[in-house]
């Protein structure tokens, strides 16, 4: 008799891996560290989970593994904070309000990219996702960061549904997001048919499981910011001369980048 297999799927694949709770990863927060990025297809991204399973624990929420994120970025009315980006600055910023939507918690956060490549994450819980800044949440923006509240408006939302992995070997988190879309101004763009992994680790040596598959799949990493990505396909008039190519690279590798009118 000749047994058909079903075809592997991302909820398939993510029920084999052993489970991890929010409590157990908070000794792998890993606030300051080096973050590694790559872009993969849907192929790639099941075939990684499946050479995976072995090495890594997976996020388990009320025994959800796909969890949902919703995240407010804020930036200048001239978007320094993009532009820092896009030119390469070192030493640059974003500021965000994070809503995890499975575990009903929300952060403000702010994320520091350094002039040694590091990425250091300060970030305070809030009651509900912060829409505008108030003398508090100001107060401490401007003690961890050289940015002012008041200077600051939400210019973009994003939405994701991400994966977490912890290495069983190691300080290492793996995060793979998909179903990104991004809203602004009535218009809403989804990057569909994409994951993104970034591979956070102490040290730009640490071992990692997920960077030797990397390697012998020949799978390059790629530096990618959904924010980045997310103003430069809503906001005309921003610069993005220096993330042209990649927004080119993701049109023709997967056909389903869509920009449209639409409520978020």
């Amino acid at each position: 008799m000749t047994h058909i297999f079903p075809a592997p799927t991302l909820q398939n694949l993510s029920a084999s891996f052993a489970p991890i709770s929010l409590k157990q990863m908070e000794a792998v927060a890993l606030l300051n560290r080096v973050d590694t990025k790559f872009i993969l297809n849907t192929a790639q991204l099941l075939h990684a989970l499946a050479a995976l399973q072995p090495d890594y624990w997976m996020l388990s929420i009320n025994g959800q593994r796909q969890n949902r994120y919703r995240t407010l970025y804020f930036d200048t009315p001239v978007f320094d904070l993009y532009h820092d980006h896009v030119n390469g600055r070192a030493e640059r910023y974003k500021v965000r309000s994070r809503e995890y939507l499975d575990s009903r918690l929300a952060f403000l956060e702010v994320k520091h990219k350094t002039r040694k490549d590091r990425t250091i994450k300060d970030r305070i819980p809030t009651p509900a996702q912060v829409t505008s800044f108030t003398p508090e949440t100001s107060a401490w923006l401007e003690g961890i960061a050289p940015l002012s509240g008041g200077a600051l408006r939400p210019v973009l939302w994003n939405t994701f549904t991400r994966l977490t992995l912890v290495s069983k070997h190691g300080a290492e988190r793996l995060t793979l997001d998909v179903n990104l879309a991004f809203h602004a101004n009535g218009e809403i763009a989804r990057l569909d048919g994409f994951a993104i992994a970034e591979v956070k680790t102490t040290s730009a040596h640490a071992d990692s499981p997920f960077l030797a598959h990397m390697r012998g799949e020949h799978i390059h990493s790629r530096g990618f910011s959904k924010y980045s990505i997310g103003v430069a396909m809503l906001y005309p008039q921003v610069k993005k001369n220096p993330l042209k190519a990649k927004l080119l690279w993701l049109e023709r590798e997967g056909r389903e980048v869509q920009v449209a009118s639409g409520k978020w």
